[in-house]
Protein backbone atom coordinates (compact mmCIF):
# COMPACT_ATOMS: atom_id res chain seq x y z
CA UNK A 1 0.00 0.00 0.00
CA UNK A 2 1.18 3.47 -1.24
CA UNK A 3 1.22 5.80 1.51
CA UNK A 4 2.20 9.39 1.02
CA UNK A 5 3.96 11.88 3.63
CA UNK A 6 2.21 15.05 4.53
CA UNK A 7 3.84 17.87 2.64
CA UNK A 8 4.65 21.04 4.25
CA UNK A 9 2.49 23.87 2.83
CA UNK A 10 4.05 26.61 0.81
CA UNK A 11 4.04 29.14 3.63
CA UNK A 12 5.87 27.28 5.66
CA UNK A 13 8.34 26.14 3.39
CA UNK A 14 10.56 28.55 1.18
CA UNK A 15 11.40 25.33 -1.35
CA UNK A 16 8.01 25.96 -2.09
CA UNK A 17 7.41 30.02 -1.70
CA UNK A 18 9.48 30.30 -3.81
CA UNK A 19 8.27 27.44 -6.35
CA UNK A 20 5.40 30.58 -7.54
CA UNK A 21 7.54 33.01 -10.33
CA UNK A 22 5.03 35.56 -9.13
CA UNK A 23 6.37 35.16 -5.52
CA UNK A 24 9.82 35.02 -7.03
CA UNK A 25 9.29 38.74 -9.04
CA UNK A 26 8.28 40.27 -5.67
CA UNK A 27 11.21 38.67 -3.89
CA UNK A 28 13.24 40.53 -6.80
CA UNK A 29 11.47 43.46 -6.61
CA UNK A 30 12.53 43.63 -2.44
CA UNK A 31 15.89 43.41 -3.46
CA UNK A 32 15.97 46.55 -4.45
CA UNK A 33 15.35 47.91 -0.98
CA UNK A 34 12.23 47.77 1.57
CA UNK A 35 8.70 48.73 -0.56
CA UNK A 36 5.26 49.72 0.33
CA UNK A 37 2.90 47.58 -0.63
CA UNK A 38 0.62 49.91 -3.14
CA UNK A 39 3.57 50.16 -4.53
CA UNK A 40 4.52 46.13 -4.62
CA UNK A 41 0.53 45.91 -5.68
CA UNK A 42 1.10 48.37 -8.51
CA UNK A 43 4.27 46.61 -9.85
CA UNK A 44 2.03 43.56 -10.71
CA UNK A 45 -1.11 42.73 -13.27
CA UNK A 46 -2.89 41.49 -10.10
CA UNK A 47 -5.62 42.55 -7.88
CA UNK A 48 -4.32 43.89 -4.45
CA UNK A 49 -6.26 40.88 -2.95
CA UNK A 50 -3.71 38.93 -5.28
CA UNK A 51 -0.71 40.22 -4.37
CA UNK A 52 -1.39 40.71 -0.53
CA UNK A 53 -1.94 36.06 -0.71
CA UNK A 54 1.41 36.15 -2.00
CA UNK A 55 2.71 38.17 0.46
CA UNK A 56 1.13 36.22 3.21
CA UNK A 57 2.69 32.97 1.56
CA UNK A 58 6.03 34.95 2.05
CA UNK A 59 5.86 36.18 5.26
CA UNK A 60 4.89 32.37 6.75
CA UNK A 61 8.18 31.68 4.86
CA UNK A 62 9.45 33.92 6.85
CA UNK A 63 11.10 35.10 3.78
CA UNK A 64 9.57 38.73 3.88
CA UNK A 65 8.91 41.15 6.89
CA UNK A 66 6.09 43.25 7.16
CA UNK A 67 6.09 46.57 9.61
CA UNK A 68 3.98 49.75 9.48
CA UNK A 69 5.29 53.13 8.82
CA UNK A 70 5.95 55.16 11.58
CA UNK A 71 4.24 58.31 9.88
CA UNK A 72 1.04 56.49 8.26
CA UNK A 73 0.31 53.47 10.70
CA UNK A 74 -2.28 51.57 7.82
CA UNK A 75 1.28 51.62 4.95
CA UNK A 76 2.81 48.24 5.76
CA UNK A 77 6.16 48.32 4.43
CA UNK A 78 7.51 45.07 3.04
CA UNK A 79 11.02 43.80 3.49
CA UNK A 80 13.33 41.04 1.85
CA UNK A 81 14.83 38.31 4.63
CA UNK A 82 17.06 36.17 3.07
CA UNK A 83 17.73 34.18 5.24
CA UNK A 84 15.63 31.12 4.75
CA UNK A 85 16.63 30.53 1.20
CA UNK A 86 19.97 29.40 2.25
CA UNK A 87 18.49 25.69 2.51
CA UNK A 88 17.23 26.76 -1.29
CA UNK A 89 20.53 27.84 -2.00
CA UNK A 90 22.23 24.84 -0.52
CA UNK A 91 20.14 22.71 -2.50
CA UNK A 92 20.54 24.62 -6.02
CA UNK A 93 24.48 24.36 -5.30
CA UNK A 94 24.47 20.42 -5.45
CA UNK A 95 23.13 20.27 -9.14
CA UNK A 96 25.38 22.72 -10.18
CA UNK A 97 28.10 21.19 -9.05
CA UNK A 98 26.51 18.33 -10.83
CA UNK A 99 25.94 20.45 -14.06
CA UNK A 100 29.88 21.54 -14.29
CA UNK A 101 31.10 17.81 -13.60
CA UNK A 102 28.54 16.45 -16.81
CA UNK A 103 29.91 19.18 -18.69
CA UNK A 104 33.53 18.94 -18.25
CA UNK A 105 33.57 15.52 -18.72
CA UNK A 106 31.48 16.10 -22.12
CA UNK A 107 34.14 18.64 -23.08
CA UNK A 108 37.08 16.03 -22.18
CA UNK A 109 34.96 13.17 -24.42
CA UNK A 110 34.46 15.50 -27.55
CA UNK A 111 38.39 17.01 -27.59
CA UNK A 112 39.35 13.31 -27.53
CA UNK A 113 36.73 12.42 -30.38
CA UNK A 114 38.35 15.35 -31.78
CA UNK A 115 42.26 14.57 -31.44
CA UNK A 116 41.03 10.97 -33.42
CA UNK A 117 39.44 12.48 -35.97
CA UNK A 118 42.71 14.45 -37.13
Amino acid sequence: MYWEMPRPSAASDPFLAVADPTRRAILDRLRRGDTPFAELAAAFDLSAPAVSRHLRVLREARLVQESRDGRDARQRIYRLDPAPLRDVVAWARGYQQFWEGNLASLKRHAERRSRRHE
